[in-house]
């Protein structure tokens, strides 16, 4: 636990166990996905999957984790390849698109997943999934300058906007806000059991509890 000494005198040494031994499947290695994984990796958690089709493009380095020699390369595998690089650690790293067919071999065992697909359908597939299968799932979205982290019994799958996912309109301090909230939602989760929500509006940097 020696690279993790600042976040051991921070939260105590039981608390390092409980994050080090709880399994994530992370679903989206995009803006959210990305970042989110690093931020993870370095607070103590280290039984990660990541699960992405895509390769990094030009246009993603602004707001992901990918440098220029990424471009072309698997995201998913560039994460698992980062992560032992700078960590130490090996994380389990899955390059496909999530579909029905095989959504139970990916999440197989799965306990608790985390959604930052960038599209409805896969969003929508991955909280029915969770549903049925009685897995806690949460969902970090954004859109323009508003973002979200909620549990899949508060989320709402939204509807396609038809925007281009080259175009759309994309903060990376809001990303960043988002990443921040949900890191320490699922921190909390894993020593508490307590699901918490959240809005965040970049405008007037606003986060928001979504109280019972």
């Amino acid at each position: 636990m020696a690279g993790f000494q600042h976040e051991q005198v921070f939260r105590g040494k039981e608390a390092m166990a409980k994050l080090a031994a709880r399994e994530l499947h992370i679903c989206g290695a995009g803006a959210l996905g990305s970042n989110l994984l690093v931020n993870l990796a370095r607070s103590g958690f280290h039984k990660i999957t990541i699960i992405d089709k895509d390769r990094v493009e030009e246009q993603n380095l602004g707001t992901q984790v990918y440098a220029l020699e990424d471009v072309g390369a698997q995201k998913a595998v560039l994460l698992r390849n980062q992560i032992f690089r700078d960590l130490g650690e090996s994380i389990n790293a899955f390059a496909e698109e999530l579909s029905e067919r095989n959504i139970g071999k990916l999440l197989k065992n799965a306990g608790l997943v985390i959604d930052t697909f960038d599209n409805s359908k896969s969003r929508r597939l991955l909280s029915e999934y969770c549903k049925e299968k009685s897995i806690d799932c949460l969902h970090l979205g954004v859109n323009d300058s508003y973002g979200e982290v909620k549990w899949n019994d508060r989320y709402l799958v939204p509807s396609d906007a038809g925007l281009d996912l080259c175009d759309y309109p994309l903060a990376r301090n809001l990303i960043m806000m988002v990443v921040a909230v949900g890191s320490e939602a699922l921190v909390n989760f894993v020593l508490t059991a307590k699901k918490r929500n959240f809005s965040i509006t970049l405008g007037d940097l606003a986060i928001n509890e979504e109280l019972d």
